[in-house]
């Protein structure tokens, strides 16, 4: 896969004091973007130097993960594989657009219980996927390990060097593992968990080679992929005056949660502040979908 764009768009010079930027990593590939370009890529290597033409991963309905294996595995000739969360599905997925997408691109899928999904990591649970599937390039749920690691490493550039703070949403941990490792001494990274969950900092420090870390959970809104009408509302504030857009599942909270902060003092005056934006914009159709049936205002998007 190649990088076709990605760049720091500014979103304030100067706001009590502070300068705050945003790496448009959505931008870098139509359908692989943000964090899951970085986290497939080296894994994807991984899979052809093991002479191996499938991957099999793990996700929800509506999982931005399932999408970019999908599309990746399509552009780079894999068979791929989807496990996904819940059996509701099993006999037509109707007009979801995340499975949609993935059909689309070849995907197949095994729609298993929740109970079983709680299972995937269990060595009988992998050996019976095999059996069923033939052999595969196991990626995790959320794409996460060593190889997505270093591929997250490779967000930050000489040229982020002077930034003071670098804020990224968190999901499995692997994005602000890579963050951590490639910042610099001075920089400190923040990140905005998008779930409730204690365990996220246990699996930071199995990849993290530092600690000029902190993790912020006053801005879960509820939890995994629960929303408010604040936070509806924010995401469609900022598009309309930045013109860019935010998923409400991870970025829009991890921006709702520094612009709160900086109003709140956290950050010290005259701080240079660089979000991340990890992507995820393909999961606003589904979000619109839920919205629409609570009769709730829409997410904008131009993607």
């Amino acid at each position: 896969m190649r990088i076709l764009k990605t760049l720091n768009q500014p979103v304030f010079s100067s706001f009590y004091g502070i300068s705050l930027e945003i790496k448009r990593e959505d931008l870098i590939h139509p359908f692989v973007s943000g964090n899951k370009f970085r986290k497939l890529k080296y894994n994807l290597l991984q899979t052809k130097s093991e002479d191996k033409d499938t991957l099999l991963t793990f996700g929800g309905a509506f999982s931005n993960h399932i999408a970019a294996v999908a599309a990746a595995g399509k552009e780079n000739g894999f068979r791929t594989i989807g496990v996904i969360r819940g059996e509701e599905l099993r006999n037509g997925f109707g007009d979801n657009p995340t499975l949609n997408f993935a059909s689309n691109c070849g995907m197949e899928f095994d729609f298993i219980s929740r109970e079983e999904y709680r299972k995937k990591t269990t060595q009988d649970f992998i050996l019976q996927l095999k059996k069923n599937w033939g052999d595969f390039y196991l990626i995790p749920e959320g794409g996460t390990n060593d190889l997505a690691v270093l591929g997250c490493q490779e967000i930050l550039e000489e040229s982020d060097a002077d930034f003071d703070f670098i804020c990224c949403s968190v999901g499995t941990g692997g994005t602000i593992s890579g963050l951590i490792n490639s910042s610099k001494s001075h920089q400190k990274i923040i990140g905005f968990p998008a779930l409730n969950g204690d365990f996220l900092k246990e699996e930071i420090r199995k990849f993290a080679t530092n600690e000029r870390w902190e993790l912020i959970d006053d801005y879960v809104f509820g939890g995994y992929a629960k929303h408010s009408t604040e936070l509806i509302t924010f995401i469609n504030r900022f598009f309309s005056e930045t013109s860019i857009p935010l998923d409400p599942v991870y970025t829009g909270k991890m921006v709702f949660g520094v612009i709160d902060m900086i109003r709140n003092n956290y950050f010290p005056k005259d701080a240079k502040i660089l979000m991340i934006h990890t992507g995820g914009l393909q999961g606003i159709d589904g979000m619109n979908m839920k919205l629409q049936k609570q009769h709730s205002p829409l997410l904008l998007k131009d993607v």
